[in-house]
């Protein structure tokens, strides 16, 4: 009997010490907007800005002995996503992707992404710790379909120099907001006589910052553009949010011409006092200043201001997105693609350096992310970010109302014309 004891106790140690057979290399194609980092092979901790950033966090998880490498595909932000769609078309879509919110359904409803909870949870990620705005974010019908990488907003970046000029700093230090219309033009009346610089700048003709903010405003109002299949574009709370910005035109206090590069110029050069643009520049105005390399040298950045009614913002997220194919196709891929998941998640607090929002309560409560320059400031927007209702058609019936509104400020087309036209082209969207 000791005989046989001695035996197996002799195989299980034989056992124990063989190899044990790896998992083959594996290597997993990402897509992300994101242009790519000048720089190669910069550390996580010392990378800066969004493409940096998520460069960083993929060469240093290739660099692991893990087995596994990535390898980040070419892209361009204005053709990612005609990209993307032709890659699933043609059955061969990147392993992992980035994807917005307001996108995802296209990919969701037709079956394409895999379903991630279970898989998640199993692989480490404590799905819990995303807070609810993220979550919902990257749920379709009750199925967790993304993994959510951040809330991104628009927001006000104020030069406290031009406020306090104007005698628009509180006994707080903070910059005195408007609250209504009303007091935002005496306000913009007040830095014009004590500054002659404008009031506000944004991208009214290129990019839809413009049309977001007017969608702020049209969402303080309790208003939407489309309530199930009916279209609520030519309303009184809309005129209400395109007045807003029109009086400031008309006024001399905004220019009706700015594209990004230039409203963002305007800023940079002190020649603004507040520039709507969104979180992910948070971070380049913070490095821009601390190095001196600009006009601009007292920089803060607010929510945006609640100015007809209850608080709201546009607000939107980057989510990671898996095919379904891989799932079921290549399982080692799919196992790698959730471990490099539970990385990506690991490293919250470094992609919130971009100035984009942690979606990890975890991150939003601890004392790396509140001491950040800022984070507290605009803590808000997660809670009163708003989008477009989230569907099928969401670009196009975007785009219609972008192309009315950018024909009132670049056309001098009338609001009347404008929104007609707009309400128009969405009811023939929704036609079924």
């Amino acid at each position: 009997m000791r005989s046989s004891r001695v035996t197996i106790v002799a195989w299980v140690l034989v056992l124990a010490l063989m190899p044990v057979e790896a998992r083959s290399d594996v290597e997993l194609k990402v897509a992300r907007f994101f242009d790519p980092c000048i720089e190669d092979r910069v550390a996580i901790e010392r990378a800066a800005g969004e493409a940096c950033i998520i460069q960083a966090i993929f060469e240093a998880f290739s660099t692991k002995d893990n087995g596994i490498t990535v390898d980040l595909l070419p892209s361009h932000r204005e053709n990612y996503y005609p990209q993307l769609i032709a890659a699933y078309s043609s059955g061969e879509p990147p392993d992992l992707h980035l994807v917005h919110r307001h996108r995802l359904p296209n990919f969701a409803s037709a079956g394409m992404l895999a379903v991630l909870q279970d898989d998640l949870l199993e692989g480490g990620i404590d799905v819990d710790d995303w807070s609810p705005a993220a979550r919902d974010a990257a749920t379709i019908d009750d199925q967790l379909v993304a993994m959510p990488f951040d809330i991104h907003a628009n927001l006000w970046h104020v030069n406290l120099s031009i406020f306090a000029e104007a005698d628009l700093i509180g006994s707080d230090g903070r910059p005195i907001l408007p609250g209504s219309p009303g007091e935002l033009l005496e306000h913009a009346a007040k830095v014009k006589e004590a500054t002659g610089n404008d009031y506000l700048a944004s991208d009214f003709v290129q990019f839809p910052i413009g049309a977001r903010a007017v969608l702020s405003l049209l969402w303080q109002q309790g208003g939407t553009i489309v309530d199930g299949s009916e279209v609520l574009v030519d309303t009184a709370e809309m005129r209400a949010a395109i007045t807003t910005f029109t009086d400031l035109f008309e006024a001399g206090f905004a220019q009706s011409s700015h594209n990004y590069e230039s409203a963002q110029q305007a800023f940079l050069n002190g020649d603004v006092a507040v520039l709507i643009n969104g979180t992910w520049a948070v971070d380049l105005y913070d490095r821009l200043v601390a190095r001196g390399e600009i006009a601009l040298s007292d920089y803060d950045v607010v929510d945006f201001p609640t100015l007809l009614g209850a608080p709201a913002t546009w607000a939107d997220s980057h989510l990671w997105a898996v095919p379904e194919s891989l799932k079921t196709d290549r399982p080692d891929a799919y196992q790698a693609t959730i471990e490099l998941l539970s990385w990506i998640n690991e490293h919250n607090q470094d992609w919130a350096r971009t100035g984009h929002m942690a979606v990890r309560q975890s991150v939003l409560e601890s004392e790396a992310y509140t001491t950040m320059a800022h984070r507290l400031d605009y803590r808000q927007s997660a809670d009163i970010g708003r989008d477009l209702p989230i569907a099928n058609g969401y670009d196009d019936i975007n785009d219609a109302l972008i192309t009315a509104l950018q024909a009132i400020w670049k056309d001098n087309v009338s609001i009347d014309r404008a929104l007609k036209t707009a309400e128009g082209e969405i009811e023939r969207l929704l036609q079924p």
